[in-house]
């Protein structure tokens, strides 16, 4: 699974610090799902997607072979 994270956060000029604090997690929790080391729960997901305004699937894709 890939996604859209960075580019959605960055566009509503949102730091990984406060998009962090917004969901409750780490700011490396941020990093990793930014950079596909880490897929966040489905919890983790809607928050995600509530804060930025956007829905889950805006945010994250399946890749081929998913």
């Amino acid at each position: 699974m890939k996604n859209f994270l960075k580019e959605i956060r960055i566009s509503k000029s949102i730091t990984q610090q406060d998009l962090a604090d917004l969901v409750q997690v780490s700011r490396q929790s941020i990093i990793s799902i930014e950079t596909n080391r880490y897929t966040p729960s489905i919890l983790l997901s809607l928050k995600l997607a509530k804060v930025l305004g956007k829905k889950v699937e805006d945010i994250f894709y399946l890749e081929r072979g998913d």
